[in-house]
């Protein structure tokens, strides 16, 4: 029996997935994450959601500047998921607005509350994992934590098997 040939990494979106991947092949780790990885980006959304300043005579947020920044980044490694990205962006962007309607201190609290949940949920995952987080070798790895996350959502909806199977081939098989 011949060995497999080593996937060429042939696009920029397989390659940082494939990075993160290999930090999470655990299905509990990656389950924790599903979790917390929107919880933090909505609470990071959230609190940049909460500082604005005025430029052409309107109040400017830094949420949405984040927001098209991130989308701006995400469509450099592959439109089609760049576009899904954007677009849950700013889906999270608008589903903080009513809490940033509360009392500020009340918002912060909330946002930070969620925060704290949401990367207590990501430590414990790694701890099921058996190694640390990927941002601690590159922090790249907090952008692409959404992305894996939508990536794995994606996967779970059938849907670019391709894609999903050349992460595994590169980055190892899942195990429970």
């Amino acid at each position: 029996m011949s060995a497999q040939p080593t996937p060429l990494i042939s696009s920029p979106l397989l390659r940082v997935l494939s990075q993160y991947a290999g930090y999470h092949r655990s299905e509990r780790n990656i389950k924790t994450h599903l979790l917390g990885v929107p919880m933090i980006v909505w609470a990071v959304c959230g609190w940049l959601g909460l500082l604005s300043f005025s430029a052409f005579g309107e109040r400017i947020s830094l949420m949405w500047i984040l927001i098209a920044l991130a989308g701006v980044y995400y469509l450099t490694l592959e439109i089609a998921m760049g576009l899904l990205m954007l677009a849950l962006l700013i889906l999270c962007g608008l589903a903080v607005q009513p809490v940033l309607a509360l009392n500020p201190w009340l918002a912060f609290g909330i946002f930070t509350a969620v925060f704290v949940i949401g990367w207590a949920l990501q430590f414990l995952g790694h701890y099921y994992e058996g190694r640390k987080p990927a941002f601690v070798d590159d922090l790249v790895g907090l952008a692409i934590g959404p992305l894996f996350v939508t990536a794995e959502l994606v996967f779970a909806l059938g849907l670019r098997k391709h894609l999903a199977a050349d992460i595994e081939r590169i980055a190892g098989s899942k195990r429970a």
